[in-house]
């Protein structure tokens, strides 16, 4: 028992508690208007740095470019958490979004900026993606409605 006659909890529960440790939060996601495609970069140079391109990812393998295409029969629909920019040493601000997700069987793309992170869910289950984020407590809106929750 704790001083003041409460049980202490667990050692997760206290590490979760701790001030040092941010925790993950309810999040505002924004879907941005557009189909997306992944394409893997082995030369960047031969990358076109246009207003089409989202994030450019490189990594010991090469890397990946997520674009807009329109078009794309398989696209994958762009959700946005950096509206409301969160601390880059908070914690599982990614996994807060990601494990519904998972929970759901969807694939995800992942790619993070300093104010936020980019999650790819193919387009075709878009509602399906908003609506389990919106059951694990995340607001999802839609681009170009004034941040209206649909």
């Amino acid at each position: 028992m704790a001083r003041d006659g409460h049980d202490e909890g667990t050692h997760a529960d206290s590490v979760a508690a701790s001030p040092r440790t941010p925790v993950a939060r309810r999040q505002n996601l924004r879907v941005l208007d557009g189909r997306f495609v992944l394409d893997r970069v082995s030369d960047v140079r031969e990358v076109a740095l246009e207003s089409g391109l989202l994030a450019l990812v490189l990594g010991p393998d090469g890397g990946a470019a997520m674009r807009r295409d329109d078009t794309a029969e398989d696209g994958w629909a762009a959700l946005w958490n950096g509206d409301d920019a969160h601390d880059p040493e908070a914690t599982g601000m990614l996994s807060a979004i990601v494990a519904p997700l998972a929970a759901g069987e969807l694939p995800v793309w992942t790619a993070a900026s300093y104010d936020g992170d980019l999650v790819l869910v193919p387009a075709g289950r878009l509602e399906e993606a908003a609506g389990l984020l919106r059951q694990a407590g995340h607001q999802v809106t839609h681009e170009g409605r004034s941040g209206r929750p649909d």
